[in-house]
C-alpha cells in the first residue's frame, strides 16, 4: 500500500478495536492526540472481544476533566451482575495542560473533540482524539472530486 500514511494499527503491539471512519468525511482534522481511558473490568473484557462503536462519540469537558460520551462498549455476558452501561461517560486520561489547551480551542474557535480510533497499546486501552471542525457541503464535494481525480490518475498510470 504505497502512499498510505502509517496509522495507529500499523505499529507493533497495537490492536485496533474500533474506528470512526465517518469522522474524517464529516470533519476537517486539525490535530490529534492519544489519551487513556478509565474503564471498568467488564468494559475491558468487552473491548478485548471487539465489542465497541465510536460512530456518535465525542468528548466534552466536565469541570476540570475531559469525558468521552456516547462511545458504545457492548455488555460483557459473563459479567452479569457487575455489568456496565454501554454508553456511559468515560473519563479520558490526559495531562492538565493538554486538556486546558484543547478545551480553550473548543470554546473559542468552534472546534469539536471527536474520537477517531479505539485501540490497545501494550495492553492499555487508548483512544486517538482529534480536534475537528465541521466540513461544509462544498468541502465534502471538493474532497470527493480530489479522490476521483487521484483514482483516474492511478488508472492511467497502471494502464500504461
Amino acid at each position: 500500500m504505497a502512499g498510505k500514511s502509517k496509522g495507529v494499527g500499523a505499529e507493533p503491539g497495537v490492536k485496533v478495536i474500533a474506528e470512526n471512519r465517518r469522522a474524517r468525511f464529516d470533519y476537517t482534522v486539525d490535530d490529534t492526540i492519544e489519551a487513556g481511558l478509565s474503564l471498568t473490568g467488564s468494559e475491558v473484557k468487552s473491548l478485548r472481544s471487539g465489542i465497541a462503536n465510536l460512530s456518535d462519540a465525542y468528548a466534552l469537558q466536565k469541570g476540570t476533566e475531559l469525558f468521552l460520551l456516547n462511545a458504545h462498549i457492548g455488555s460483557y455476558k459473563a459479567a452479569s451482575v457487575f455489568d456496565h452501561l454501554p454508553t456511559r461517560g468515560r473519563k479520558l486520561l490526559m495531562h492538565r495542560a493538554e486538556i486546558d489547551r484543547w478545551t480553550a480551542k473548543v470554546r473559542e474557535r468552534g472546534y469539536s473533540i471527536i474520537p477517531l480510533v479505539l485501540y490497545f497499546r501494550k495492553g492499555r486501552a487508548k483512544v486517538e482524539l482529534a480536534l475537528c471542525r465541521g466540513k461544509t457541503h462544498e468541502d465534502r464535494r471538493h474532497d470527493i472530486k480530489e479522490r476521483e481525480t487521484k483514482r483516474e490518475m492511478d488508472r492511467e498510470v497502471r494502464r500504461r
